[in-house]
């Protein structure tokens, strides 16, 4: 008796002729029952319930005097017949029939005759094979013979593919190391044991060698007893122990499955017992015992992630490290600024109290000119007053170079030095009315621009105060500029504004020395001022910290060309102590300073000030002869330069 049962029933019989027929192709795997009566089927039905053979498939005839589609719909009521494959035949007719069976039924099939050849036994072959897939997954290949043999050879595969993910996913990854690595030597024990040829068990001594830093590798060592070092020679080229396996790790997998040369040099540091593998071997171990697949393949994973989480940790730890460097880092350059930056206030506190003093001295000079200008005038006297105020108040400075070329000029005109003087002073060089009544009238020309000097000195005056009172306030921005990043913008301005500016802070330390300008036509340029008012702040403290008794400061501006374009080049020149060659490239260095304990300005250091000159994409060049002078140039483009910010 087969395990499987299959029912035919037709009480006609021809067609019943013709089912056996086309049926009996599986019957050395199926018994085959021919029933022409409703009820001789359910006694078979009932006897193979009684012999524990399950029915496969019912195939059953429907038309007016007999039933099958009824029959059909009591099969799926019956927990014996529930999984059976369910054929029906019927006329075209029937359409209520196979209807009813469809969907009370839950027929599989439906064949309407009459019955071409063959139909039958293909229709069957599909449902017994569907039936055989669902029921009896072990057995798929003994039907491959009667039944469709492809569906069969997938439906194989696909349930072993499910049982090795199976049996990988979730059980062997519930296995201790210890678990998995007993099975593994378990299984690998049986294969060797009739494979004894290969001589894979090995036994080493201490310091043996097994893989070599840099090598190629040709073998897998499985450890089955003792203890194996892997070694990897640092920048020095010396041997340093990275790890040590024991029974149940893998030495040389990497290279073994990647063909890479060795990572790490291994040696035995006991008697060490190893299952030695070649590429060979592998594939006959692997390709021999489907159940040492999923067991190896774990192992290896494992293998491979504990490596992969001591290079994750070792990386981490790196990381950790070169953060805690860096912190330090930082922490060494905000000392460093907030030294410097405790120096900086000291100057500025100092040096606050010089544009403090200039405006208090501007206010009694004012108290004292307005009672002047104030006094009744004629009007000419007034209206030329107001006029010399305004240009006092407006105009740029003049270099004294300029001044004295200009009151010669005026000294061969008018004949009177002291005119001359006067008037270049007062602005009215060019004014041919003035040169007239200076020539004509020379002693009423005096005595008129003497009362026009009150005009003069007031609005000079006013400018002055107002050029403090700016520079106390662009002092207290750049040293919040210092102390944090500031968000000043690139624009365009007179360089000569911010260095008559500046010079106005150090009146009261050049009131004992000689300035000389020489300024060119220079265009505006693009520029950050503020941060430039620093650069030139430090070069004019360092010349003064460097003048002898009687000190002289040079200050040029000059436009140059070069193969690099235009440049505006501002030098400071003091005829100071100079600075020896060898401390020249030194000098940019951070807080080196050549200055005598006790003499710090307002110097926010020669290495800020390079910064602040290569951020506008320039440079600054130093000449200097010991006890002889030192002349620092400011080098800065007059077009817009690629290091420089281009926000406006």
């Amino acid at each position: 008796m087969n395990p499987y049962a299959v029912l035919c029933l037709d009480n006609n019989p021809i067609s019943a002729q013709q089912l056996r027929d086309e049926l009996a192709r599986f019957s050395s795997k199926f018994d085959i029952y021919s029933l022409n009566d409703i009820e001789d089927a359910h006694a078979t039905l009932m006897s193979c319930t009684e012999t524990n053979q399950a029915v496969a498939l019912v195939i059953a005839s429907h038309h007016a005097h007999f039933n099958g589609a009824d029959f059909l719909i009591q099969l799926d009521k019956s927990p014996h017949t529930q999984s059976t494959r369910k054929i029906l035949i019927s006329c075209a007719q029937d359409i209520q029939a196979i209807l009813t069976t469809v969907n009370e039924g839950r027929l599989d099939h439906c064949l309407t005759k009459p019955l071409q050849k063959d139909l039958v036994y293909t229709t069957a072959q599909k449902e017994l094979t569907t039936f055989v897939i669902e029921n009896d997954p072990e057995n798929l290949l003994n039907y491959s013979q009667v039944l469709e043999q492809k569906r069969l050879l997938r439906a194989h595969i696909d349930q072993r593919m499910l049982r090795y993910q199976a049996a990988f996913i979730t059980e062997h990854h519930r296995l201790s190391d210890s678990e998995l690595t007993e099975k593994v030597i378990d299984a690998l024990n049986q294969f060797f044991a009739e494979q004894s040829e290969h001589h894979a068990f090995r036994t080493y001594s201490p310091e043996h060698l097994l893989t070599v830093e840099g090598e190629d590798n040709q073998f897998l060592w499985f450890i089955t007893e003792g203890e194996i070092a892997l070694y990897k020679k640092d920048e020095l080229g010396m041997q340093r122990e990275v790890v040590r396996h024991s029974k149940g790790n893998i030495v040389g997998g990497m290279s073994f499955v990647t063909g890479e040369p060795s990572f790490s040099t291994g040696i035995t540091l006991t008697k060490t017992e190893v299952i030695k593998l070649d590429h060979e071997i592998f594939a006959k171990v692997m390709q021999s015992n489907s159940a040492l697949l999923p067991l190896f393949t774990n192992l290896l994973l494992r293998h491979f992630n504990r490596r992969l989480q001591r290079s994750i940790t070792t990386k981490l730890e790196l990381q950790k490290t070169l953060e805690s460097l860096e912190s330090a880092h930082h922490q060494l350059i905000e000392r460093e600024k907030m030294a410097m930056l405790g120096q900086l206030v000291a100057g500025v506190a100092h040096e606050l109290n010089n544009p403090i003093a200039a405006i208090l001295r501007g206010t009694d000079t004012l108290i004292e000119k307005i009672d002047q200008i104030t006094l009744p005038h004629d009007d000419k006297t007034a209206k030329n007053g107001h006029d010399i105020l305004h240009l006092a108040l407006t105009s740029r400075p003049c270099s004294t170079a300029d001044e004295r070329q200009k009151a010669k000029q005026v000294e061969e005109v008018v004949g009177h030095r002291r005119i001359a003087k006067k008037m270049v002073k007062l602005g009215l060089e060019n004014n041919r009315e003035w040169l007239h009544h200076a020539t004509t009238k020379s002693t009423q020309a005096l005595e008129e621009l003497d009362a026009l000097e009150h005009y003069h000195v007031a609005g000079a005056t006013l400018r002055s105060i107002n050029v403090c009172a700016q520079r106390i306030a662009d002092m207290v921005k750049s040293l919040k500029g210092y102390a944090r990043p500031d968000d000043e913008t690139f624009h365009f301005v007179d360089l000569h504004e911010g260095i008559e500016d500046t010079l106005v802070i150090f009146e009261n330390r050049l009131k004992r020395h000689q300035v000389k300008k020489e300024y060119s036509s220079l265009p505006d340029v693009r520029c950050l001022p503020i941060a430039l008012q620093q650069v030139w702040t430090n070069l004019i403290s360092n010349a003064i910290d460097a003048f002898p008794d009687k000190g002289c400061l040079s200050i040029t501006s000059q436009l140059k060309t070069n193969k690099q374009g235009q440049w505006a080049v501002i030098s400071f020149k003091d005829n100071g102590s100079g600075i020896p060659p060898e401390l020249i490239k030194q000098i940019f260095a951070l807080n080196f300073t050549t200055k005598k304990e006790g003499n710090f300005g307002l110097g926010i250091g020669l290495s800020v000030c390079q910064q602040i000159i290569h951020q506008h994409g320039g440079h600054i060049d130093v000449e200097s002869i010991v006890d002889q002078y030192t002349n620092m140039s400011v080098w800065l483009p007059i077009a817009p330069h690629s290091n420089a910010n281009n926000e406006e």
